[in-house]
């Protein structure tokens, strides 16, 4: 199991995501996954909230105030028992349930409280991690499983993966994560820095800043250098994140396939409306963690 903050494009075998709430002028909306049909359907796991409204788009994410002015809520211990429960009665037999960052939400804290009372083993894990920080440790976890390997089996996999695992980014402002108190270690840039172009990393859970850069043209060059730092020799797999700034992250994928000669996997995937709350349109990030065969 997982949360909506993975950015899975494609569903996977063995796979929930438990959507985290994304609160709009004061109603609650569930954070679609990338694959989502935005048709009604049924789903087995409850799904009390609706899905973001159509009309709130990327550049009303973070605004703060009026009609789009939006926050994000972790969902509820009882939310995660009831999907604990529901998979148990369906045959699972133990669960894997591997959420962002505990620095960034409280959805460990709620899915913890969960597993405590839940009929089947349940191992949670802090990714320490977002976006396909915390997808690439999903996946890893879903092949051990798919392969018939113990509980521990799979959770070692996924915390594997997660410590090699590497997200840089960038944003266009500061000011989104000044906003939602997610800026961390960061926080020292406020005020001047709001004039800057940073670029940001995850260390120890937490967004923190790597570099100063002055323009936007400078900071995906560095981003690039960075993914082909980080790839050293050896095959990786490689996500570029975006929001509403796809013909960058494209252009930037297809120059990275140029330098990465052992490239095993590259996708281009644009973050759900509540990691866009944090950062806003614009956004850039590359996720590059090893491949394993």
């Amino acid at each position: 199991m997982t949360d909506s903050t993975a950015c899975l494009v494609d569903e996977v075998d063995g796979v929930t995501v438990v959507p985290i709430t994304m609160i709009v002028s004061g109603t609650p909306h569930d954070d679609p996954t990338p694959h989502d049909d935005p048709t009604p359907h049924e789903d087995p796991i409850p799904h009390p909230n609706q899905a973001p409204p159509a009309s709130f788009g990327p550049t009303a994410l973070g605004s703060g105030s009026g009609s789009g002015s939006a926050s994000t809520s972790r969902p509820s211990p009882a939310r995660f028992a009831a999907c604990y429960a529901a998979l148990a009665e369906s045959g699972v037999t133990a669960v894997a349930s591997i959420h962002l960052s505990a620095e960034m939400s409280g959805t460990v804290d709620s899915a913890r409280a969960a597993a405590r009372d839940a009929a089947i083993p349940v191992e949670v894990i802090d990714s320490r991690s977002i976006g396909m920080g915390l997808g690439y440790p999903v996946l890893a976890a879903a092949r051990a499983a798919a392969a018939g390997a113990s509980l521990e089996t799979v959770t070692s996999a996924a915390r594997r993966c997660a410590t090699s695992t590497r997200t840089y980014f960038y944003v266009d402002t500061l000011d989104n994560l000044r906003r939602s108190g997610r800026i961390g270690a960061a926080a020292r840039l406020l005020g001047s820095a709001l004039m800057i172009k940073p670029l940001l990393h995850i260390v120890d859970g937490q967004i923190s800043l790597l570099e100063k850069v002055r323009t936007a043209t400078r900071a995906i060059a560095r981003l690039e250098d960075l993914a082909v730092q980080a790839a050293g020799d050896g095959p990786v797999e490689l996500a570029v994140q975006h929001l509403a700034a796809r013909p960058r992250a494209e252009a930037l994928a297809e120059r990275l396939r140029k330098r990465l000669p052992a490239l095993a996997d590259l996708q281009v995937v644009e973050v759900g409306p509540v990691i866009g709350v944090h950062v806003g349109p614009g956004m850039l990030g590359l996720t590059i963690t090893p491949h394993t065969s």
